[in-house]
């Protein structure tokens, strides 16, 4: 039977080949949970009267608002502690990173795993060849507590990257450009499948494949899955049967031609509002945020720190940079990045989350404009409902902040 990379993958947890639409049961490789979750998490175990089944496929990470916001968010981590070292699963404190980043670095995360997690973009893990998808707090604790849940087999996209980038355009625009061709309810329960051709498969590595497969949330996947080539198969064991046939079906292809592509900017509201730089070059600039699972990786913050060697954000404009992980902060530290990015002006933030989800560390006042290398722009999404959020990639976000404004595609060229 011609399959896609989620109908392999499934169809390897249960056993037997699986069909799109069709409802199965399946053993989880890892369930992850965060400190906003946790607390429901808990509830719905209690409920039950159940304890994780396997407490070392369980992973607690603080990111989210860390360090506590305030008094309430304060007592509902301490709670999570408690629960962590009674139960004995993984338990990774504040200041340790996103939980996406965290599970990728501590090995987690591989090619063929079936990831589940209380957090949306966990579609993340699909960067390094896994099914990671999100879910609720009652299905996660439902998986914590059996060691299993049920899934919908998805109908897959297939997309086709193909070629190398110009200087100056990343993984990141890559990511915008196919999130707005699809659309934001384009590939809704679906797997969005990436293929890199064309030496797209070089020069896109694990960090930059991590972005890509992250952003297939905000078409509504199911899962985002790049297939393993490149630097995957040097880093990860990859599984002979993880490989799409060449018959497989899909629900639609795509094909993106990166030597063509420029570099982009998804606009407020909605992620899928995509445009070429120049159609708001110019605009002022209040704030620019550099980190997140989407971007706050060594590769993103290096870019960031190249443009701002010898540099300095503009006056009137903050940029606070937030690594992904303390992994990635003790390397900014070693190759002199973090240095680089302080004398600029840049203020550095606690690994995790930061303002992203707009419950601390720096969310946007009414008015101001945002250009952030996160993955949503939704109204209100990093603090104020009418401050205007931009996503960008590094490069270009660094750019606006030494600017002060929107660069100009000419500019983003190294």
């Amino acid at each position: 039977m011609p399959v896609t990379l989620a109908q392999a993958i499934l169809s390897h947890k249960v056993g037997r080949p699986v069909r799109p639409g069709e409802l199965v049961v399946v053993e989880v490789d890892h369930a992850m949970t965060i400190d906003s979750i946790v607390p429901t998490v808990i509830d719905r175990l209690e409920e039950l009267g159940a304890r994780p089944r396997h407490p070392e496929r369980v992973s607690l990470v603080y990111d989210h608002v860390a360090p506590a916001a305030n008094v309430n968010v304060a007592e509902a981590q301490k709670r999570g502690r408690a629960w962590a070292r009674r139960t004995g699963v993984n338990f990774y404190e504040v200041g340790r990173g996103v939980c996406h980043q965290v599970l990728i670095e501590e090995g987690v995360a591989r090619p063929g795993a079936l990831i589940v997690g209380s957090d949306s973009h966990s579609t993340s893990y699909g960067g390094v060849g896994a099914f990671g998808t999100g879910m609720g707090a009652t299905d996660i604790a439902l998986a914590i507590a059996s060691g299993k849940t049920w899934l919908r087999v998805p109908e897959s996209v297939k997309v086709t990257l193909r070629g190398r980038p110009r200087p100056g355009v990343s993984a990141k625009d890559a990511a915008l450009e196919m999130v707005g061709r699809l659309g934001a309810d384009g590939a809704t329960y679906m797997a969005v499948e990436i293929h890199l051709e064309g030496g797209a498969e070089e020069a896109f590595g694990r960090s930059e494949r991590v972005t890509l497969a992250n952003l297939a949330m905000e078409a509504g996947a199911k899962a985002g899955i790049v297939a393993p080539s490149g630097e995957i198969l040097d880093l990860y064991e990859v599984p002979d049967w993880l490989r799409a046939g060449q018959d497989a079906v899909y629900a639609r292809e795509l094909e993106i031609d990166l030597t063509a592509l420029a570099p982009r900017l998804a606009a407020p509201f909605y992620v899928d509002n995509v445009h070429a730089l120049g159609d708001y070059a110019g605009a002022e600039v209040d704030f620019v945020f550099v980190g997140t699972c989407t971007n706050g990786r060594i590769e993103d913050l290096r870019a960031a720190a190249e443009v701002l060697r010898g540099r300095r954000v503009a006056p009137g404009t903050r940029m606070l940079v937030v690594p992904a992980s303390s992994q990635v902060l003790e390397q900014a530290m070693e190759e002199g990045v973090l240095q680089t990015l302080i004398e600029a002006g840049a203020t550095i933030g606690t690994p995790g989350c930061g303002p992203c989800m707009g419950r601390h560390m720096g969310v946007a006042a009414s008015g101001e404009r945002v250009v952030s290398t996160a993955n949503r722009n939704f109204k209100g999404r990093m603090g104020a409902a009418d401050a205007e959020v931009f996503l960008a990639s590094p490069r270009t976000a660094a750019l606006a902040a030494v600017l002060g404004r929107i660069p100009d595609e000419e500019e983003v060229a190294p």
